[in-house]
């Protein structure tokens, strides 16, 4: 919540190529998206402003449905539209926003900007977070104008067998084996959708939808799918997986270019959003969502 009932909480909604940064989190010295957003609302509001984000994206992983919020006082947020009659805060720090990013030649957008309503937080008020994994196992399929959104594999994959492994995930379960667990953290998340599909042009694609997701859990499930989708591991590998969660080497990463965070839902009634935030605190008190 705001620090006072003075504050303003502000929701943006965002895209971005993560091929340039270090991931999400702000780091000193080193491009992230976090830090080309934070600067910029610094240099709107003229002090630091705090960002928190709905899914922290590890380096080169892309979004086009982020979600951030952020706290400005009442005054910060009248300001914005000062001497611009009939000029809506939000749009005038949207358009403003649209200026300030240009140096980094669109590779951070914000869509959106609107005043957040009671109990918003963009982290734990989430429902569920979507990411899409977009894999070319096929030299034809290659495109050089899309490929920081691509993962350019080198065998080709069987789509119904990684669609049979990804079944299994379905549901609430320990990930401890395809998660880098951080200290204090669970790693169990409830997996609501799990498909593998190949579209018209040949790309196959791995959509997860979660309540949650740890420390590069996508990646990893990813990695899974595939070793068994080129018949590195028999089929059946990934329920083995999951039924005795444990981390070590055998689960490989697949490459981050693939993936994009697409979508962040929250409670339609306005009214939920509080509570849907502390339920989640109380529940995952060291909440990572990261990809």
């Amino acid at each position: 919540m705001p620090d006072s009932a003075a504050d303003v909480r502000i929701r943006l909604d965002l895209a971005y190529d993560g091929a340039g940064f270090r991931g999400w989190a702000a780091q000193p010295g080193l491009p992230t998206v976090q830090g080309a957003l934070e600067e910029a609302l610094e240099r709107i509001v003229r002090r630091p402003v705090r960002t928190v984000v709905a899914g922290r994206t590890d380096a080169g992983v892309h979004a086009r449905g982020q979600v951030v919020h952020a706290d400005l006082t009442a005054g910060e947020w009248e300001a914005l539209a000062r001497g611009r009659a009939g000029v809506d805060p939000a749009e005038a720090l949207l358009r403003r926003l649209g200026g300030v990013l240009g140096p980094w030649d669109g590779a951070v957008v914000v869509h959106g900007v609107r005043r957040a309503p009671d109990g918003f937080d963009a982290r734990f008020g989430a429902l569920w977070r979507a990411y899409e994994y977009r894999i070319s196992d096929r030299p034809q399929t290659r495109d050089p104008l899309t490929r920081h959104g691509v993962h350019w594999h080198g065998s080709p994959v069987d789509v119904v067998l990684m669609q049979a492994e990804a079944d299994v995930l379905l549901g609430l379960h320990d990930f401890l084996s395809f998660c880098r667990p951080r200290e204090g953290a669970t790693t169990v998340r409830e997996v609501l959708d799990a498909r593998v599909e190949r579209g018209p042009e040949g790309l196959v694609t791995v959509r997860l939808r979660a309540d949650a997701f740890c420390h590069s859990m996508v990646r990893s499930i990813v990695g899974a799918l595939l070793q068994v989708g080129e018949g590195r591991r028999p089929p059946g590998w990934t329920a083995g997986r999951l039924a005795v969660p444990a981390r070590d080497s055998e689960v490989r990463l697949a490459p981050a270019r693939g993936l994009t965070l697409v979508e962040v839902a929250y409670p339609e009634d306005p009214r939920d959003l509080a509570a849907r935030a502390e339920g989640t605190r109380a529940r995952r008190p060291a909440l990572d969502a990261g990809s």
